[in-house]
């Protein structure tokens, strides 16, 4: 007995209790792929494609299909889902059987049964793009209310993307002001230690630091450490 689809109100709205922050980027959008794929009527096998530096990575997929039509792509450096992520448009391909922008993923398709695909540009500019892609046995299995329907996962796909890049970007911001509060610490300590010694000034104290570094082609936070570390003396085991 063939499956009855999930209907798309539902799937959204259980797309919409997902919690961004207690779940991983990989996990939202196997969540997305899966629902992606129950809402059709149709039998499908969906895939995310996630390019980044130039590379493509399938980040999501509900079958082994899915994901190997993904990965031709990558190995040749074309195809629909990585045309779909670059230009971030809906990328059609109606008949495998007679497509010819791509001939040998199309054959490779054709290969394991499949006759028309779907890609969908996740709408995002950032320092990584992708794509939802579905794939079909049927051709022409994707009418204009599929298209909008699946549109709504990709965007969904994409507020995923986005929330995850926003916390690295936090996070690594967040690195990075500790690693400068460190630093100055150290350096803070290094003045004060020449300060002592040379009886100077904290302007004068930087300079001889400044120029240590210079002279030992060491970065000022380096010379600085060495120099706390010798007037702390050897660390007990």
């Amino acid at each position: 007995m063939p499956r009855l689809p999930t209907d798309p109100a539902t799937a959204f709205v259980e797309l919409g209790g997902i919690k961004l922050s207690e779940v991983n980027l990989d996990e939202v959008l196997q969540r997305v792929a899966e629902l992606a794929k129950r809402v059709l009527p149709l039998p499908v096998e969906v895939s995310v494609t996630l390019i980044r530096g130039g590379v493509g990575h399938t980040a999501a997929f509900t079958s082994e299909v899915a994901r190997d039509m993904d990965e031709g792509q990558y190995a040749h450096g074309r195809g629909p889902c990585l045309e779909a992520a670059a230009s971030g448009d809906v990328v059609s391909v109606p008949d495998l059987a007679s497509e010819d922008r791509w001939p040998v993923w199309a054959a490779r398709g054709r290969g394991r049964g499949l006759a028309s695909s779907l890609s969908i540009g996740l709408p995002i500019q950032e320092a990584v793009v992708g794509a939802l892609n579905v794939y079909a046995h049927t051709p022409e299995a994707f009418d204009d209310e599929a298209v909008t329907v699946l549109e709504t996962f990709a965007a969904y796909a994409a507020v995923a993307l986005s929330n995850a890049q926003l916390y690295d970007s936090t996070a690594n911001l967040a690195r990075q002001m500790r690693e400068a509060m460190a630093n100055r610490a150290v350096i803070e300590q290094a003045k004060g230690i020449v300060m002592a010694e040379r009886r100077c000034g904290p302007a004068e104290a930087f300079a001889i630091l400044s120029k240590v570094s210079q002279d030992s082609n060491r970065k000022v936070r380096d010379v600085a450490q060495a120099l706390v570390d010798r007037i702390a003396g050897p660390r007990r085991a």
